[in-house]
């Protein structure tokens, strides 16, 4: 589909994206990353499951593609805009009411943590109508009820084509519940991340 008019002044209104995905979602985020311009104007919050004690080299990868500032959350970051956050390892990231984050340790969802229903959760209070979230490859449905959650407050909400998707199963989860406004391509995604 091309994007329409609505999708884009969304997007052009959003003050936040959330990126979640798990297996087979590292390659279109990674794209994403490295098509963002350095004045985009929002802040990014990538959710990616990582394997527990398992050293990534996500965040070296991502800052060496990436023309906006990247760095790991950490616990009380106050949220600025040109920044790419990445959710550590091990804890599950929170937004607070002052729009900064807080790292919690609870139990995993979904055998996850970081888990992108816990993040995309927090978000769908606090940034209601200015925030963007994907949801792309998965082999789980992480994710689908936090981005429902997110629709129900406004968000402009996006899976990715399950067609493309490497594990269909998490952009599925959120389309059979209709948590996304729109299924989109990574092609797609990128040529609106460009707007």
């Amino acid at each position: 589909m091309a994007l329409d008019q609505h999708i884009i002044e969304r997007w052009r209104n959003t003050d936040l994206l959330l990126l979640g995905g798990s297996a087979g979602s590292f390659k279109p985020i990674y794209s994403a990353v490295k098509v963002f311009p350095s004045n985009l104007n929002k802040a990014v919050l990538v959710i990616i499951h990582r394997k527990k004690n398992f050293f990534s080299e996500i965040e070296k990868l991502f800052a060496e593609s990436s023309r906006m500032s990247l760095r790991e959350v950490s616990d009380k970051d106050v949220i600025t805009n040109n920044t790419v956050y990445i959710a550590p390892a091990n804890y599950h990231t929170l937004i607070e009411k002052d729009r900064s984050f807080s790292l919690d340790v609870s139990d995993a969802v979904w055998y996850s943590k970081p888990s992108i229903d816990v993040a995309f959760d927090s978000a769908s209070d606090i940034y209601c109508e200015r925030c963007t979230a994907v949801l792309f490859s998965g082999a789980n449905p992480d994710g689908a009820a936090g981005l429902l959650k997110l629709r129900q407050n406004g968000a402009l909400t996006i899976a990715q084509n399950p067609a493309e998707a490497e594990m269909p199963e998490m952009p599925m989860a959120a389309i059979n519940m209709d948590a996304a406004e729109y299924i989109l391509n990574t092609k797609e995604m990128l040529e609106l991340f460009q707007l």
